[in-house]
């Protein structure tokens, strides 16, 4: 990250150039469509669309964060922030631009003429001809967040991403089958001049079982390690927006997260969950990319048929086509309690039982995020079931035995009641619903959770200028960032997480989870 670098004028400047442009929509459908083993043309293509689209929105979340209001601008480690994104923009900017062959062009296109012309006979829209394939941009822009063998699983406290409601007033219906250009109007060019992504799309189909030539590789290489790069320095991006907010409340000496500062963050964390996604998604893809080489390699070393392959097969990036909301749950559950088990020194966390009428309920998700809403909701469901129950536990034992002290009984010897987690399907959504008995929330404090930095914990953690996600170990609690931002999550994707409390008793909160079919982002 470098501490000598800094924003100029110059690159501010062009920032606030790229920041008029407008944003260009991915659908799911376009996500998944580059398949399990995707094409090296169809990664190259996305490569580029990726580093001519990546600026445009961390453009605007450099001048969103400029624009913070009430002076949360001001907060330095707002300011870091800000930075971050400049910085990132200006490494994506200054990608050098690969060289198309004719050859290469012929590869990448050759697929893409024909469902243009198909496009054309269903459409009325104008093809481009050979005569004027030279005109099609070369897409550039990066995006992608996980690691290798199952991306979406390897980090449980990401929160990268995710694909969310559809607006059909956003995206231009021919987006998704086609990257080619419409010619017909006179303000198709103005608005080409306007955006450097106009008209074009993420997936564009290209063969994959030829041999393609050394500089398709060494660009997909060259973005992805750039967009590596980016997904790194902006790990701590949620928790050192929360410091910024911390600063803002301590210098306007208030508890509560003001409503513009709350509106800000929602719109701001939701733009993020998008840059997320596609930098997440375009690195998985990337780490899957189809080399005949590799697919020898591994057809050699472990079959036709090897163990896992069905598994991999249901992935398409950080994308799981066919995932198992059963399976998701148990991880989560067995996470959630072994921070809590930590976190208390407890020989065991309180018992989570999982009811799923149906063992086989499946669908498109991103493994990360689910496990990510629900670790979120686990953790604040056990910590409120150990913190209601403990004194009077405690109490209980005593006037059994009144020769015991409450300082005597160790947390081990308590029988703690027990969480409920309920699965259930319907026709349009799959519902999770997570019951405890921790004693409920007064109504008065229910609007509040949903607030930014509002936290029951006496203490919020504090980072050091060295914090770095890699190394950081999730909290039991304290920054009160855990439910806004798993409700963002869920939101993002079409779906809800809504939350009813009984004081004196104990809490229910709903996840619904929308059945994604052809979900576009929202953009602002």
């Amino acid at each position: 990250m470098g501490t000598s670098w800094e924003l100029t004028s110059l690159l501010r400047d062009k920032i606030l150039r790229y920041a008029a442009y407008k944003q260009t929509s991915v659908s799911l459908r376009q996500m998944v469509q580059f398949g399990p083993n995707p094409s090296p043309g169809s990664i190259f293509l996305a490569s580029q669309f990726i580093v001519e689209e990546l600026p445009i929105r961390l453009a605007l979340k450099v001048k969103d964060l400029e624009n913070a209001p009430l002076g949360l601008s001001e907060m330095p480690s707002t300011i870091k922030v800000k930075n971050w994104y400049a910085q990132s923009f200006q490494e994506l900017t200054d990608l050098p631009k690969p060289e198309v062959s004719p050859s290469l062009r012929k590869l990448l296109y050759s697929t893409t003429k024909q469902v243009s012309a198909n496009y054309e006979d269903k459409n009325g829209v104008t093809p481009v001809s050979s005569a004027n394939i030279d005109d099609i941009p070369v897409a550039k822009d990066p995006i992608s967040t996980n690691d290798a063998t199952n991306p979406a699983l390897n980090n449980f406290y990401s929160d990268d991403g995710i694909v969310v409601r559809h607006h059909h007033h956003e995206a231009n219906e021919h987006q998704t089958i086609s990257p080619l250009y419409s010619h017909s109007s006179s303000s198709s060019s103005r608005s080409r001049s306007e955006s450097p992504t106009f008209g074009m799309t993420y997936y564009t189909s290209c063969p994959i079982n030829i041999v393609w030539p050394k500089e398709v590789y060494d660009y997909n290489k060259l973005v992805c390690d750039a967009l590596l790069k980016i997904k790194k320095r902006h790990d701590a991006t949620v928790a050192t927006m929360a410091q910024g907010v911390q600063e803002w409340k301590h210098e306007h000496s208030t508890v509560y997260v003001n409503s513009q500062i709350q509106t800000f963050l929602d719109r701001f964390y939701m733009s993020r969950i998008g840059i997320r996604m596609l930098i997440g998604q375009h690195i998985a893809l990337n780490m899957a990319q189809a080399s005949p080489t590799k697919q020898r390699i591994n057809s050699f070393l472990n079959g036709a048929n090897a163990n896992g392959s069905k598994h991999k097969a249901n992935y398409v990036g950080v994308i799981c086509t066919d995932c198992n909301v059963g399976e998701i749950a148990e991880d989560a559950i067995e996470t959630a309690k072994y921070i809590c088990e930590e976190y208390y020194g407890l020989f065991e966390a309180p018992e989570i039982q999982l009811i799923a009428p149906s063992n086989d309920i499946n669908f498109m998700y991103v493994p990360g995020h689910l496990i990510h809403m629900l670790f979120e909701t686990l953790k604040n469901s056990l910590r409120a079931t150990i913190e209601f129950h403990t004194p009077r536990l405690k109490q209980q034992m005593i006037e059994e035995d009144p020769k015991l002290k409450k300082e005597d009984i160790d947390l081990n010897d308590l029988k703690f009641p027990p969480i409920k987690v309920i699965i259930s399907e319907g026709a349009e959504d799959i519902a999770i619903k997570i019951s405890d008995e921790g004693g409920g929330i007064a109504r008065s404090e229910v609007p509040l959770i949903w607030t930014y930095l509002y936290t029951t914990v006496s203490e919020t953690p504090i980072l050091d200028q060295e914090y770095n996600q890699t190394s950081f170990k999730a909290p039991m609690a304290g920054f009160g960032y855990g439910l806004p931002i798993s409700r963002l999550y869920a939101q993002y994707f079409g779906g809800d997480l809504k939350l009813i409390s009984m004081e004196g008793y104990g809490t229910d909160v709903y996840l619904h989870l929308n059945k994604l079919s052809s979900s576009s982002e929202p953009l602002p």
